[in-house]
């Protein structure tokens, strides 16, 4: 793991950084990612998010939320816009850098059978960028019968394999055995992914993308989630900020996201992130205070034991 420098401050609410942050989101056909998306352009409550996708076509934008159209963008209410960039993904990347104002957050829907790894690799060959993290949506109903089918079992599978967190939808469609089934059965096969349960593609922008953890911590949570629960940690002193962060991604205490700042032993303050059982520290250039917003489950967010490691 590396450390790169990177300038970081709070501004209306934000994390402003050098580097945009990106996140993929993946998922067979019918797994729920158009919703998904529309849900996060209608919930950007400010952010401007960029969304990348193969063609315009296969990822229709609520009506009510375009502003306008042409061949390459289309805009949306907000200050959103949506590209496509058929089979140009680096070239669409390095046109985003140069919109101004800066998009805060991209989001790229990979195709129904991409393998979202080989996206996330592509992004953090170029400078400018940081890949956020991968979310893939699995259909509840049909997620495990899919991974056996002939031609497109092996597609789900890595799909599966390559997530940060995993998206549970439809879950409405099964009952609670089978439901506790389906989740047991996906963390047996990614050990290393956040399985966090949602219907119609809904789910607390918070979830999904690094920038709204950035927002709670200024001024609060987006959504009120019932089943989900935050916890702002306060870093009491300089800390072993790798352990820190591995602690938090492999520890047990329920975490799905979190990031924040907290101080290393030879005082340079450094930039936590955590999706999934995934962590990363980066150097900044800053004046933050130290603190660390987590995400997870109300009931398996482990407040008390999070207390302790800070």
């Amino acid at each position: 793991m590396g450390h790169r420098s990177r300038r970081t401050d709070i501004r209306r609410g934000r994390f402003v950084t050098d580097k945009l942050p990106v996140t993929v989101i993946g998922g067979y056909l019918g797994s729920g990612k158009t919703t998904l998306i529309n849900h996060l352009l209608r919930n950007a409550d400010g952010l401007r998010l960029a969304v990348l996708v193969n063609e315009f076509g296969e990822l229709p934008i609520d009506a009510d939320l375009v502003e306008a159209k042409d061949d390459d963008i289309i805009s949306i209410t907000g200050g959103c816009i949506c590209c496509s960039f058929g089979s140009e993904l680096t070239a669409a990347l390095v046109d985003l850098e140069k919109i101004r104002p800066r998009p805060d957050q991209i989001l790229i829907e990979a195709s129904g059978v991409a393998v979202p790894g080989v996206i996330v690799a592509s992004v953090g060959l170029l400078e400018g960028f940081s890949a956020e993290g991968i979310v893939v949506l699995a259909d509840a109903e049909t997620i495990r019968k899919s991974t056996k089918d002939t031609y497109m079992g092996d597609t789900v599978t890595r799909q599966l394999s390559d997530a940060d967190i995993i998206l549970l939808n439809k879950i409405d469609l099964i009952g609670s055995e089978e439901l506790a089934t389906t989740k047991l059965w996906l963390t047996q096969n990614n050990p290393h992914a956040c399985v966090v349960e949602c219907q119609n593609g809904v789910v607390t922008p918070e979830v999904v993308m690094d920038s709204f953890l950035a927002r709670v911590r200024a001024v609060g949570p987006h959504i009120e989630a019932t089943n989900l629960d935050m916890l702002t940690l306060k870093p009491r002193g300089y800390s072993d900020v790798e352990k820190l962060a591995k602690e938090l991604a492999e520890g047990g205490h329920g975490i799905i996201r979190a990031k924040g700042f907290a101080t290393s032993f030879e005082g340079k303050q450094l930039l936590v992130q955590v999706v999934g059982r995934r962590w990363t520290i980066t150097y900044t250039r800053g004046n933050v205070k130290d603190g660390i917003v987590c995400l997870g489950y109300k009931g398996m967010l482990d407040h008390a034991e999070l207390d302790k490691i800070v």
